[in-house]
């Protein structure tokens, strides 16, 4: 196929409707050299002469009235063609995929104001701990809690670096055995998901001696300790992610003050080539919007977390 360069044809197209270089240049935000320099370029690869230069003014030639309509319906075609593609870029569906804890717990309860500010973008939330192969799996963009190192991806901190910290329901606080100290754990379950690391790391930073940190229930993912803490079933290590929402509806309380920094955090993770495409800019920028008032950002200092 053999075009001429598209913006001798624009600066042609603009100058024969109004039969002005002057008036062109302003619609085209260029000066009028410019556009002389790329109508006489373009007559020069056509070969013919398309205007007539008189005085101050410029006529179209026979040759020049009959090029301009199948230019200008030409140009109508690819602006036409380029809206709707990017139409189509704007809305449709975006796939995110994110641990399944995190997505009931954080994304789930928030994803019904990213659907009122952008009703045209269908998400399908993919709540997986299986790690994303972009090049094979059809997935847009990905909730990461880890380090935030991620070679040959594009990385942002959605939220600050998690907290560990004991949680249960209010009921605890009361009975045979309240929570009052670390030390009151001898007398509840612990709960834990799949790695049981976590409580043993937390007894020995807050110097708690005689509660077997392996003793307890253990579940799957983190989401179900959380929901057998809120019945009262024992006592989990809540992330403050996580638990940030329930410890401030009351459904969980934090009954000891000691904290342990996780050492992870959660990342919004998506490949290069798609970082600006428009859903998920959208989609990212409103993740961010939505982090910027987490009530899990406000719960600790780092003053008062220990490393662990």
């Amino acid at each position: 196929m053999r075009l001429p360069p598209l913006n001798a044809l624009r600066a042609f197209e603009s100058a024969a409707k109004y039969l002005s270089f002057s008036k062109a240049a302003d619609e085209l935000s260029v000066t009028p050299a410019a556009i002389s320099h790329q109508i006489k370029a373009l007559e020069e690869w056509l070969g013919f002469p398309l205007f007539r230069r008189m005085n101050r003014n410029v006529i179209l030639t026979d040759e020049g009235q009959s090029y301009v309509v199948g230019i200008r319906e030409g140009l109508f075609a690819i602006n036409d063609a380029t809206e709707k593609l990017m139409k189509q870029e704007v809305s449709g569906a975006l796939t995110v995929s994110t641990l399944p804890s995190f997505a009931a717990r954080w994304l789930l309860p928030r994803i019904g104001r990213f659907r009122e500010l952008h009703p045209d973008i269908d998400v399908m939330i993919s709540a997986t701990d299986i790690i994303t192969d972009f090049s094979k799996d059809p997935v847009d963009l990905v909730i990461r809690y880890g380090s935030g190192n991620y070679p040959g991806l594009h990385v942002e901190k959605l939220l600050t670096e998690d907290s560990l910290f004991p949680v249960c329901s209010p009921s605890l606080l009361e009975g045979k055995h309240p929570l009052n100290t670390p030390e009151d754990l001898v007398h509840h379950n612990l709960l834990h998901d799949d790695l049981r690391v976590d409580w043993e790391t937390w007894l020995y930073a807050a110097n708690v001696k005689g509660v077997d940190p392996r003793k307890g229930l253990s579940f799957n993912d983190s989401s179900m300790v959380l929901t057998a803490a809120i019945t009262g079933q024992g006592v989990a290590l809540g992330r403050s992610t996580l638990a940030a929402d329930l410890l401030a509806s009351g459904v969980l309380v934090k009954p000891f003050e000691q904290e342990l920094k996780a050492g992870h955090a959660y990342f919004v993770v998506c490949p290069q080539d798609m970082v600006e495409r428009p859903r998920i800019v959208a989609f990212r920028d409103w993740l961010m919007s939505e982090a910027a008032t987490d009530p899990g950002r406000f719960m600790s200092t780092p003053d008062e977390l220990s490393e662990i």
